[in-house]
């Protein structure tokens, strides 16, 4: 396997980004053989703050501390939402209904339209949709990144195989 060589500014890229997200799903999903072992088991939130790293000791989970918890569902639930969003990266996803489109392009568009002539307006709102939703995918696949990784590591501590791979 290839690898790109991630200078200052390519670590901004989307496709890089896009790259190194579906990587990390990739090696969650070579790694994780038996997906039904991560039933019930949280994912913290400190474990994605300090990145999930295999030496850390498991942290003690207090049942009332609900705010430590990233989210109410566990590390199955994680697992599958990551593994469809690498899905719908490389294949696609399904066209939204028409009624669907018109509504968030008439929600977009509100704001921009006052004093402008149609053309200009278009023009300024494409431009500042397209800025602000690759900014937004760019955090997004980072933090998904972050997660796949996370639960790939939590899943080698479960299992008592924390040093595989390395």
């Amino acid at each position: 396997m290839m690898q790109i060589c991630d200078s200052y500014s390519q670590k901004h890229s989307l496709f890089n980004a896009m790259n190194r997200f579906i990587g990390a799903v990739n090696n969650m999903d070579q790694t994780v053989m038996v997906p039904s072992l991560l039933r019930d088991v949280p994912l913290l939130l400190e474990e994605l703050d300090s990145g999930g790293g295999c030496g850390e000791g498991d942290p003690q989970l207090s049942p009332g501390d609900a705010g430590a918890f990233f989210s109410r569902r566990d590390m199955y639930s994680h697992y599958l939402l990551l593994k469809s969003i690498r899905n719908d990266i490389e294949w696609g996803v399904l066209q939204q209904s028409a009624e669907e489109a018109s509504r968030k392009k008439d929600k977009l568009s509100g704001d921009i339209s006052r004093g402008l002539p149609e053309a200009a307006v278009e023009e300024e709102d494409l431009e500042k949709q397209f800025h602000y939703h690759l900014s937004g995918l760019h955090t997004v696949l980072s933090k998904l990144t972050r997660k796949a990784n996370v639960l790939t590591n939590r899943y080698k501590q479960e299992i008592g195989f924390s040093n595989w791979g390395h």
